[in-house]
């Protein structure tokens, strides 16, 4: 990198900015891109922008404007990197996947998370890592590959208990919930999803766009094949599991100091 700078601020920005966007609140989000990415520009301080530009990719994402999205996470990477600094390159490169995974070109998308996993094995990031394992296997999914999907949908589960992922846990009732819709089982999945809603809340999130969509498909499935009553039914028995009700997995022994999801 060609200008110093204090790795305390990006880290504090990030963080802050990233708990609006989960929490929802994208206006918020968008406020603060905004007022940083003049503020990093000024100073010469990529991470400061290259977090603003990813962060009002997402919000672009949530809108539906896949175009604004990749438009956005396009010129995120470009600044990282110019930097040098290949650690900023992982955010813009994960919404890009995202990108081509909603809109539908699940073989490029594929093509991304595998690259994205890769740079994260780099980094030594494997909490990230697991996550775009967890996309992968969707895009796995889609391409009608059910038997790899399952497969890593597992090791996720394994690898979230083994490792105290517990912020994580939402997203393997995503995974649970599109799983069981992919084999027809529609009341699991209504149980899945009662179970993910319920465990979104708990954190005080909503679900990022990708795994929004999964869940609105998963639900418009299991409405369609039970009826409103029956789905009702099954979301509330879901919805009063814990983890270890949902997936049969008890958290690691050195697990038990970290606070619960």
């Amino acid at each position: 990198m060609t200008v110093e700078r204090d790795d305390a601020r990006p880290e504090a920005f990030a963080a802050e900015i990233r708990a609006a966007f989960r929490s929802g609140d994208e206006s918020a989000a968008t406020r603060m891109a905004r007022t940083e990415i003049e503020r990093a520009r000024a100073a010469g301080e990529p991470a400061g922008e290259v977090e603003s530009l990813y962060a009002l990719a997402r919000v672009a994402l949530r809108a539906g404007d896949l175009a604004q999205a990749e438009e956005l996470a396009s010129a995120a990477l470009e600044v990282a990197v110019r930097s040098g600094d290949r650690r900023l390159e992982e955010r813009p490169r994960h919404v890009l996947a995202a990108v081509a995974r909603l809109s539908g070109d699940h073989a490029e998308a594929r093509t991304r998370y595998l690259a994205s996993i890769a740079l994260n094995d780099q980094l030594g990031q494997p909490e990230l890592g697991n996550a775009e394992y967890h996309n992968l296997a969707f895009t796995e999914l889609r391409l009608g590959h059910l038997d790899r999907a399952r497969q890593l949908f597992a090791e996720g589960r394994d690898r979230v208990f083994r490792n105290c992922y517990r912020d994580f846990v939402p997203y393997l009732g995503v995974a649970a919930a599109a799983l069981a819709t992919a084999e027809g089982d529609h009341r699991t999945a209504a149980r899945m999803i009662g179970f993910t809603d319920r465990a979104y809340a708990a954190i005080g999130q909503v679900p990022d766009p990708d795994d929004a969509a999964e869940l609105a498909a998963a639900r418009t499935a299991a409405v369609a094949a039970l009826g409103e009553a029956d789905f009702a039914h099954a979301y509330a028995s879901g919805a009063v599991l814990d983890e270890t009700g949902a997936f049969g997995l008890e958290w690691d022994v050195h697990c038990s100091s970290t606070a619960s999801a």
